[in-house]
């Protein structure tokens, strides 16, 4: 099981409340049968809408590549509970999300594989998304034990509900890796099964 504290990196500042899943990953990519490749897609609608240079989408700004840190507003990832949205992000590289607030299911899917969605004040948000636009190698550090954000000289405080901070620091997040590790446990109680044991 792998324990998350702390996630390390630069950010990619993303602009913009009420961004909705569909938005993410648009609703015709939704029918390969697993997750694999799913980052090609992202936000595929609103990148080809973009133009060149100052208005080119932050996904497509050779500065932000490489990013693990993403920077959002409120209510991120609002609308369907399509678990694509968070799997595309993830594997194009983000390991946390620090935003003003986020629609619950997909929090929800986000902690199940591993990628927390810190919150902090408007304030706060817009100070770092500023901060990484300006100097887009800066190194951002998300501490999920401390409840603190630092990025340069600049540090702020960042929520996580205690659960989901706990489920990070043990491990308790990847719900598979648990039951791999206590395999024995669960050998054990289907073999107690009737409707798995044949009895």
């Amino acid at each position: 099981m792998q324990r998350i504290t702390t996630i390390t990196g630069r950010a990619i500042p993303m602009r913009g409340n009420d961004i909705d899943t569909d938005r993410i990953v648009p609703a015709r990519f939704l029918r390969a049968i697993t997750f694999e490749g799913m980052e090609a897609h992202l936000f595929e609608d609103d990148r080809q809408r973009g133009g060149p240079g100052h208005n080119r989408h932050p996904f497509d700004v050779p500065a932000y590549q490489g990013a693990s840190v993403l920077l959002v507003n409120s209510n991120f990832g609002c609308g369907s509970s399509r678990e694509h949205a968070p799997q595309a992000i993830r594997r194009w590289g983000i390991q946390v999300i620090v935003g003003e607030s986020f629609a619950e299911i997909f929090f929800g899917n986000s902690a199940m594989i591993g990628m927390p969605c810190v919150t902090a004040s408007g304030e706060d948000v817009r100070t770092l998304q500023e901060l990484a636009e300006r100097a887009p190698r800066t190194e951002f550090r998300i501490d999920l034990m401390t409840g603190t954000c630092e990025a340069g000289d600049y540090r702020c405080h960042i929520s996580l509900p205690p659960n989901a901070r706990d489920a990070f620091a043990t491990g308790a997040w990847d719900t598979t890796g648990l039951l791999l590790d206590r395999y024995e446990e669960v050998t054990a109680k289907a073999d107690r099964l009737p409707y798995v044991a044949g009895f």
